[in-house]
């Protein structure tokens, strides 16, 4: 999906290139390419607007003003809001897939190796401030079909790893697997909702809830 600030189609070659500082023919000073090596800043600082105000009430404007930058440069590197936010869901989905495995690697029991998962993943999901955080935020139900596609792909990796952790876990004879973990992640996704900081930690608040979940030691 196009933007109706969508820069034009690429310049003919051989076409001369304004100076910087120069003026387009729209009148607006043209827009200075966003560095390479500056793009993970720039998903960064969308991805704080995307968790603080949603996809809906987040504008391209407000994130060029963000990050520094005018309105058009964004267009150099994100077509559309739409593809800054997949890029945004996609950095969010690889920084939650490895900090989880960071978290469980040392760890061999089945029930504490989810539980470490589950702590990671309320950690993540309160922090309004990286990525992880929009990954694991409430849908939105505007999204465009081609973009739900892209981001269902993305959560799906995410969702992979669960499905793992929690099919190694023991349950009680005529416990689904598949149920056990869509509440365990509806459990700790809720605190969305209802969290306030100041009280218990994140961490605190994951292992309580997880305790909800793990069957009674006999």
């Amino acid at each position: 999906m196009k933007s109706p600030s969508d820069p034009p189609k690429e310049r003919k070659r051989g076409a001369r290139v304004p100076r910087a500082g120069a003026r387009a023919v729209t009148g607006e000073l043209a827009a200075p390419v966003v560095a390479a090596d500056r793009k993970a800043e720039l998903i960064a600082k969308a991805a704080r607007l995307f968790g603080a105000k949603g996809y809906d009430k987040t504008s391209m404007r407000e994130i060029a003003a963000e990050f520094g930058i005018l309105h058009g440069s964004l267009y150099h590197h994100f077509g559309s809001k739409e593809e800054l936010f997949v890029a945004v869901y996609q950095a969010g989905v690889e920084r939650m897939i490895g900090e989880v495995q960071h978290a469980i690697a040392p760890l061999s029991d089945p029930w504490d190796r989810l539980e470490a998962a589950c702590v990671t993943h309320l950690e993540a999901l309160l922090s309004r401030d990286s990525p992880a955080s929009t990954v694991l935020a409430s849908w939105s139900s505007n999204y465009p079909d081609a973009m739900r596609t892209s981001l269902i792909k993305q959560r799906d990796r995410y969702e992979k790893l669960f499905s793992e952790l929690t099919s190694a876990v023991p349950l009680p004879p005529g416990t689904q697997h598949r149920y056990f973990r869509l509440g365990l992640l509806g459990a700790l996704n809720g605190a969305l909702s209802w969290y306030q900081g100041g009280r218990d930690s994140p961490a605190t608040v994951a292992r309580q809830l997880f305790a909800l979940f793990r069957p009674t030691k006999r």
